[in-house]
């Protein structure tokens, strides 16, 4: 049986992220144009390419391919009626609201979508990848690495918030009868 080999990709950095604000579909803060394809070589083989559907993961996706294929299971967290806002905003207009969401996975005061629900929508999608030999490259959000990492590890979901994704960070999934995460290293 051949292995799926699963790399995540966070996307680049936005605006709304050097903010601490809830993103809307925005672009990236670098001039990923000047940079496009500039991480193809990366692998030795190109893998199959993947990305959510806002802007900033079709743009990063573009420094690693040229014709990456649209996954909405890729989507960012649905943060309903808090996209574009700060988190400083929310804590002062909606105190209660932001705690309740911040501790209570199952929570959704902003109308979009919980925690919970996005770590169920993350893991059917990782078990539809379990059928699909070779390497995928998948570009997406903080979020749906983090709920692809709680999956993975058979984690609770009250972890969810103690794990930090940075931009343009990179991990290694596996799947071989079993998920696995994988840290490589690197030669610099």
């Amino acid at each position: 049986m051949q292995a799926t080999r699963l790399t995540l990709i966070c996307h680049a950095s936005t605006p709304a992220q050097k903010r601490a604000r809830f993103a809307l579909d925005e672009p990236l803060e670098m001039a990923w144009q000047s940079a496009a394809l500039s991480l193809a070589g990366r692998f030795k083989r190109a893998p199959r390419l993947l990305c959510g559907p806002e802007v900033r993961t079709r743009q990063t996706a573009m420094l690693f391919g040229e014709s990456p294929q649209v996954d909405a299971a890729l989507r960012d967290c649905d943060f309903g009626r808090w996209q574009g806002m700060g988190l400083d905003e929310i804590q002062r207009a909606e105190p209660d609201a932001l705690q309740a969401w911040l501790t209570d996975c199952t929570a959704k005061p902003h109308g979009g979508e919980s925690v919970a629900q996005l770590c169920e929508r993350v893991g059917r999608w990782l078990q539809s990848l379990e059928q699909t030999p070779g390497h995928v490259l998948a570009v997406t959000h903080p979020f749906v690495i983090r709920a692809a990492l709680l999956h993975v590890m058979q984690g609770p979901l009250a972890m969810f918030n103690r794990i930090d994704v940075e931009p343009l960070s990179s991990t290694e999934l596996r799947f071989n009868g079993v998920w696995r995460l994988r840290l490589e290293t690197h030669a610099t």
